[in-house]
């Protein structure tokens, strides 16, 4: 077993783009050896998400998918990671979020008795249907877990309220904070044309649309795009960018939409870099996006929250973030009393962002480092940068 060697474990783009300032801060920490580990759950898009901040993956699994299935995927990545955990240990494991990466991460180093930290811990939604499989793979990674770095007071107080010792909980932040102020301040040229083309002039009030969820797909999308057609219909100052999920079913009903609709830009996934500029230039968010919902009050950008839950309440509570569903009325109704209102829209993103002050990677460094007996434990994130803790989750 190394003891310095800490395998940082992402299989999506957002846990990239969260795990990346961890790894970024372990080294310029100097204690742990990060190893950035691709599990192969999309291997593409992780290498060109760790991109946009100088990195890598040290290792990538090689996972053979078939029948593209949760339980084939889980299986195969728990194989491979048991194989080289089996051959290289590390003195501890980070997995982030949600995702199937996560769990197989997490249970696969519970069983090799590998310490195992759970980034962005104690989310909730309350419903273990929505968001699904999500709000399952919390809870049960939360069981199998040694340190829980929550991101806010209420993700701890979660985790609270389901028996996890105090002491193995420390509130961090959310590294997304980290990330998208890094990035999007570099203010990058766009490298995806069609978007450098849409924001050549300038002039127009930018709203930003995204819509990955499975539980959007279909008929909900339908209605979701129905809004987005009303909304340029209704307003000529505005202009739509919405990368569309690369699903071949989703981005055909997403173009047979908006075909045609002028001043609607539709895209493939976007370069982080972009997606961070987007989100910084944006007058206003519609989205489904976990981490969209983290990052655009660091920019004082509303968010419509396209869901009927959200685990992330915190910007509800801030007010920051409003949920509206995939109601075309409810959606239509709300977005145009913040365009017709500069000052409703700007009084939403008035109390600062909920989820972070830009330091949850270096929270995470030192937090990890002093599992390991390396450092001392950080201090937590000051409450006062998040909304009031309120026992409980709620949806």
């Amino acid at each position: 077993m190394s003891r310095r060697e800490v395998h940082l474990v992402g299989g999506t783009r957002p846990e990239a783009v969260k795990l990346a300032p961890v790894a970024l801060a372990m080294r310029e920490a100097g204690l742990l050896t990060p190893v950035l580990l691709a599990s192969g759950q999309h291997p593409t898009m992780v290498t060109q998400a760790l991109a946009a901040f100088g990195l890598e993956p040290d290792i990538t699994l090689s996972v053979e998918r078939s029948t593209g299935g949760q339980a084939e995927l889980l299986t195969a990545m728990i194989r491979e990671l048991d194989e080289l955990w089996s051959v290289r240990t590390p003195a501890a494991v980070i997995v982030q979020g949600d995702t199937t990466t996560s769990l197989a991460g997490a249970l696969a180093a519970f069983w090799r008795r590998i310490p195992v930290v759970h980034l962005e811990a104690g989310l909730r939604s309350g419903d273990l249907g929505s968001p699904f499989p999500e709000e399952g793979n919390r809870r049960l990674v939360a069981q199998v877990t040694a340190l829980h770095l929550a991101p806010t007071p209420l993700a701890a107080m979660n985790l609270l309220d389901e028996r996890i010792p105090a002491g193995d909980v420390l509130i961090t932040g959310n590294t997304v904070v980290d990330a998208t102020l890094a990035v999007a301040g570099r203010r990058l040229p766009f490298e995806n044309p069609a978007v450098a083309a849409a924001r050549a002039a300038g002039t127009n009030r930018l709203i930003l649309v995204t819509a990955h969820r499975r539980e959007s797909w279909g008929e909900p999308l339908d209605r979701i795009l129905a809004a987005v057609r009303e909304l340029v219909a209704r307003y000529d100052d505005i202009d739509v960018i919405l990368p569309s999920h690369p699903n071949p079913a989703v981005r055909s009903q997403v173009d047979a939409a908006l075909a045609g609709v002028e001043r609607v830009t539709v895209t493939g996934p976007l370069p982080y870099p972009d997606l961070s500029r987007l989100l910084s230039e944006a007058y206003l968010v519609l989205t489904d996006s976990g981490g969209i919902q983290e990052e655009a009050p660091s920019f004082g950008v509303p968010a419509l929250v396209l869901r009927e839950v959200t685990e992330r309440v915190e910007s509800l509570h801030a007010g920051c973030a409003k949920l509206v569903g995939s109601d075309t009325a409810l959606i239509v109704s709300e977005a145009s009393a913040l365009l017709d209102s500069r000052v409703r829209r700007d009084s939403m993103t008035a109390g600062g962002n909920p989820y972070g002050d830009g330091l949850a990677a270096r929270r995470t460094a030192q937090a990890t480092a002093a599992l390991l007996g390396l450092a001392p434990a950080p201090e937590a994130m000051p409450v006062a940068q998040h909304t009031a803790l309120t026992t409980g989750a709620v949806a």
